[in-house]
């Protein structure tokens, strides 16, 4: 489906939505306070999926017939497993930390495009390469454990740049529909497996909160996309790093957290990185907008 372009209000869809994947942040981290992130991430998924049913009872069951199953495993399993790296930092570190490690998946994203399909490496890439991982040293301020729960979350950035390579892959054969369900239904599939042993009964208000996750995850996802299909993408990506200071904003008032010196030159080296990264492509593929590994 085709949009007509408008720069400020795709901009607007992109601010919007980064702020519900800050608002998703924040309640992951206060309910993991008391719940395991294993049963976030599951919820994640579970009311992620059933927010999705109408949309493909809609479009019919036939339309799920695929024949690369195994991509759309792969691209699941690696979509995961970076959701559990998130949701295990948001729980651990300051909420702008967390924020800011998942958006260190465009540094990833062209070597294992390289390796994988083949795509060059431009001069540019290496400059965004180097600038980004001289912020992401900074960020993960080595001092004991600090240093050790910042590198899973930037493990998360790894494994969430491989479910989006993947999704170029799959973008030749499927139709986007197709993407979502497969990523909802096997997410929740492989996240249920954590709750043999790490299931907690919720209570009332537990339950509540932990649906919100599932809700502010998907509305996120839909207006990033509609952001991108109505703006370029080289233009607006910028603003998804509004989610840093969203987080901020949130880690000050409910965690009193305060940001250093130190991580706020990390996150400007990380969010300039992005930038080149990004801008250096001569086209980005709608695969990627719409996908819904993004917490």
């Amino acid at each position: 489906m085709l949009y007509k372009q408008n720069l400020l209000l795709g901009a607007l869809f992109i601010l919007l939505s980064e702020l519900m994947f800050a608002s998703m942040g924040a309640t992951v981290k206060f309910v993991t306070q008391a719940l395991p992130s294993e049963m976030a991430v599951f919820m994640r998924n579970l009311f992620g999926l059933a927010l999705l049913m109408p949309l493909v009872w809609s479009h019919g069951w036939v339309s799920l017939r695929t024949e690369i199953f195994p991509f759309h495993l792969l691209r699941s399993v690696a979509g995961v497993s970076a959701m559990y790296c998130f949701f295990y930092a948001l729980a651990n570190l300051p909420l702008a930390d967390g924020m800011l490690l998942k958006m260190t998946s465009p540094l990833f994203m062209p070597l294992i495009a390289w390796f994988w399909l083949s795509e060059p490496l431009r001069q540019r890439i290496f400059l965004a390469i180097g600038i980004g991982f001289v912020g992401v040293i900074l960020v993960l301020n080595p001092e004991g454990e600090f240093n050790r729960i910042a590198l899973i979350g930037l493990l998360g950035g790894g494994l969430a740049s491989l479910a989006k390579v993947s999704l170029r892959r799959l973008g030749r054969t499927e139709p986007s529909v197709r993407v979502v369900f497969y990523f909802a239904l096997l997410s929740s599939i492989i996240s249920s497996v954590p709750m043999f042993w790490s299931w907690q009964q919720p209570t009332p208000s537990q339950w509540a909160w932990l649906a919100l996750i599932g809700l502010m995850g998907t509305l996120g996802q839909l207006m990033l996309t509609r952001g991108y299909a109505i703006a370029a993408a080289a233009r607006i990506s910028p603003v998804t790093y509004s989610s840093v200071l969203f987080g901020a904003g949130y880690g000050y008032l409910f965690w009193d957290e305060r940001l250093s010196v130190q991580f706020i030159l990390g996150a400007l080296l990380i969010a300039i990185a992005g930038i080149l990264a990004i801008g250096s492509r001569e086209r980005i593929d709608d695969t990627l907008v719409s996908d819904p590994t993004r917490p």
